[in-house]
């Protein structure tokens, strides 16, 4: 049996509503139980002040309390039979909550509590693993490639409900970034959680991401590379042309500005570094220049 409501909250038997929905307010955030998990004696009492305002919000049940109509667990009290509480009516489920408030005037005062503060700020639960305030959320991750974390992308996901959602993801989205999808949760007594969908960046077969910058290696011909030319290089954006100089070498880094990834709210570059590449099978034009070059030394490669 639930104790004395006033005592269980605090409050005298002359506290007005503004002071009793106060000191529930205080007690709740205090003793809720996402925020002392494992604390069963924290718990019990989380439950008897829950209970204690579901009799002390609701004008009618205060009143029949105050007169004696109803025991602190909102059960009748029959006084014919020594004054015991009469037997066959059913306690309220979890703290008073599980059965509704029994009235306008308590309902309105229980809503009024802003229900996403006190239950909703010491954890994912928020409440609704006991069966009342706001739905619990539900996590799922969602790999994108990343031409989409840059271009952004509508991507479908499936949980494991067998329900699926469109997640859009944002233009500029980052690696281990939180898309928040507004009551797409599991059902609360007051409103459905959220669903939380954390994006990964799956890796590239070109690409390779360091910070906001997007590294890859880009093969030119011997004849670009000498001659210098026009060369075709892929970005994330889509193939772009770019001007490889004479007389380029291998390692060499061209930058394309404002081509690579995102961090930090801020996109950074490409850098792509020039890999002179041979033909599979060899020319004889091309091997009599290099037989001839060979032959003449004009340099070494690593001496000055």
């Amino acid at each position: 049996m639930a104790g004395d409501p006033y005592q269980e909250l605090g409050v005298s038997r002359g506290a007005n509503a503004a002071e009793i929905k106060a000191a529930f307010r205080k007690l709740a955030k205090e003793l809720h139980p996402d925020k002392n998990r494992g604390d069963t004696a924290t718990e019990e009492r989380f439950k008897r002040v829950s209970a204690a305002f579901d009799i002390l919000s609701d004008p009618d049940k205060k009143a029949q309390f105050d007169a004696g109509q109803i025991d602190a667990d909102g059960q009748p009290q029959y006084r014919g039979f020594g004054g015991q509480p009469g037997a066959g009516s059913a306690s309220g489920g979890f703290g008073g909550f599980s059965s509704g408030s029994g009235g306008p005037g308590g309902r309105a005062a229980f809503e009024d509590l802003d229900l996403d503060e006190i239950f909703g700020r010491f954890g994912g639960a928020r409440g609704a693993s006991r069966g009342f305030g706001r739905g619990q959320d539900v996590r799922a991750t969602l790999e994108i490639s990343l031409e989409d974390s840059i271009g952004g992308a509508t991507r479908r996901i499936q949980f494991s409900d067998g329900r699926t959602l469109d997640v859009a993801i944002p233009k500029g989205a980052t690696n281990g970034q939180t898309i928040r999808l507004r009551g797409q949760g599991l059902a609360g007594r007051t409103e459905k959680g959220d669903a939380l969908i954390e994006l990964r960046i799956a890796p590239h077969p070109v690409f390779r991401v360091e910070g906001s910058d997007v590294l890859m290696d880009l093969p030119v011909s011997v004849p670009d590379a000498v001659l210098g030319g026009k060369v075709e290089c892929p970005t994330p954006d889509g193939p772009v042309s770019v001007t490889v100089p004479k007389g380029s070498n291998s390692g060499q880094i061209m930058r394309l500005r404002g081509k690579g990834a995102y961090a930090g709210g801020a996109r950074g570059d490409l850098k792509a570094r020039l890999i002179v590449t041979l033909p599979e099978s060899i020319d004889p034009i091309l091997q009599r220049i290099a037989e001839d070059w060979r032959s003449s030394r004009p340099y070494r490669p690593g001496k000055n």
